[in-house]
């Protein structure tokens, strides 16, 4: 997705809709001219051109502007829970047919070792070891749009052990230093017991050393779950019986390819392309994976699925869930819905600054990321208004350009006994 532009008129009716949006998420701020400073400052995510730095939104010359927007970002105490809480709760309201909560990691490199969480660490998603802040968006997302709401800051070790590190970055005594996935789950399961939100799957990947506190912790709460997982996990699968006792121990790659006979074929629409995909599945129950070297049985049933792509001889994607209730064609919309993301965070989230923020306060990180997010609600949903006719209308579409037509549809009900082992996402 290319890097939202707006034309004047598109700014001006995003403009009006930030009033509004004040009004919905910001009563929790207990004064009007934090209000204000918040409004000045989502306007400026979303019109400032280039890198949206407090000082480049402040203007040239603003300098008293720009030091109200340093006070209110960086010290002012307000809490952005209520914030994100309220729109998390709005787009639940207005967002079109949303199907789960998509975690994205986020990486933001950095030079040099003062902003808040930033250290030398190996990134997954770099593939190398870079001097970085790690963080993580929960996203609310749909086959057609996604949006931020909830946003986690990794802090490695010497931030929480180390007094200086805390009292500089304003760290809160109760933050702990743990993995990505671990402040996930935490933030997930906070938004389950707490953000009175309607109970849907979660979709995340997950390293082999996070599995199984990811599947125990979501499991205690009863949440749905869709966690793509190296096909190098071991799992443990079968039971006892008269010539093959179980259980068994396998990497998931070996026990889904072993199941090669029993795929399934799925066409769908892959997101933000309009292109037809097909794409061969199968699954195995599992019991869970083996931890200490020892199996440990999930506490409810678990389902492994494994996907090949149309020319591959071997399986390249794999998900455990315990979702039991769906179609294979469901659950892999719902692992899918992290391209819709992708594209969302690269085409909107990131042209409204999500990482530009330059303080080095942990209180800071926090309020910019809150207002980023709304300041992506609020060009998507003002794009959204503005092309009303469209059935399925993109984030931004250029003047010329046709309507957009929906990424993926929701699949439609299989029939019961059906035969055919073909299935379509439309």
């Amino acid at each position: 997705m290319a890097r939202v532009v707006l034309p004047e008129e598109s700014a001006k009716d995003i403009s009006e809709l930030i009033d509004v949006l004040i009004s919905l998420f910001f009563e929790s701020l207990p004064r009007r001219d934090q209000r204000n400073w918040a409004r000045v400052y989502l306007n400026g995510l979303v019109r400032t051109s280039g890198k949206k730095t407090i000082r480049n939104i402040a203007g040239t010359g603003a300098s008293s502007v720009e030091q109200s927007l340093q006070q209110f970002i960086s010290k002012s105490p307000w809490d952005w829970t209520p914030v994100r809480r309220s729109l998390a709760q709005h787009l639940e309201r207005t967002a079109q047919r949303p199907l789960a909560w998509v975690v994205q990691p986020m990486v933001i490199e950095k030079a040099g070792d003062r902003s808040v969480g930033v250290g030398r660490q190996f990134v997954p998603q770099l593939g190398r070891t870079a001097n970085c802040q790690q963080a993580g968006g929960i996203w609310l997302a749909s086959s057609e749009a996604s949006f931020p709401v909830e946003w986690t800051l990794t802090l490695p070790g010497p931030w929480t052990s180390e007094l200086l590190h805390r009292r500089r970055a304003g760290i809160p005594d109760t933050a702990r230093s743990l993995t990505p996935a671990q402040d996930a789950v935490q933030a997930v399961q906070r938004m389950a017991a707490t953000w009175q939100l309607q109970r849907r799957p979660v979709v995340m990947e997950v390293a082999n050393t996070d599995i199984a506190h990811t599947i125990e912790s979501f499991s205690l709460q009863d949440i749905p779950f869709v966690l793509k997982v190296d096909g190098s996990l071991p799992v443990s699968f079968g039971g006892a019986g008269r010539h093959k006792p179980g259980p068994h121990i396998a990497p998931a790659r070996e026990l889904i390819d072993s199941l090669r006979s029993q795929r399934r074929v799925v066409e769908w629409t892959r997101h933000g392309r309009g292109e037809g995909a097909v794409t061969l599945l199968t699954a195995a129950a599992v019991l869970g994976t083996p931890l200490e070297e020892r199996v440990s049985p999930a506490p409810t049933p678990l389902l492994l699925v494994g996907a090949w792509t149309e020319a591959a001889l071997l399986p390249s994607e794999f998900w455990i869930t315990n979702i039991g209730d769906r179609p294979l064609a469901q659950l892999f919309l719902l692992a899918k819905l992290t391209d819709r993301v992708s594209l969302d965070f690269a085409g909107i989230c990131e042209p409204v600054g999500i990482r530009d923020f330059e303080g080095r306060s942990f209180r800071g990180w926090h309020h910019h990321a809150t207002l980023a997010s709304v300041a992506h609600a609020a060009t998507l949903l003002g794009a959204r208004g503005r092309a009303a006719s469209d059935p399925y209308p993109g984030p931004v579409r250029p003047p010329g350009q046709p309507r957009a037509t929906p990424a993926v549809l929701p699949p439609r009900p299989l029939i019961p006994g059906q035969a055919t082992r073909r299935e379509f996402i439309r």
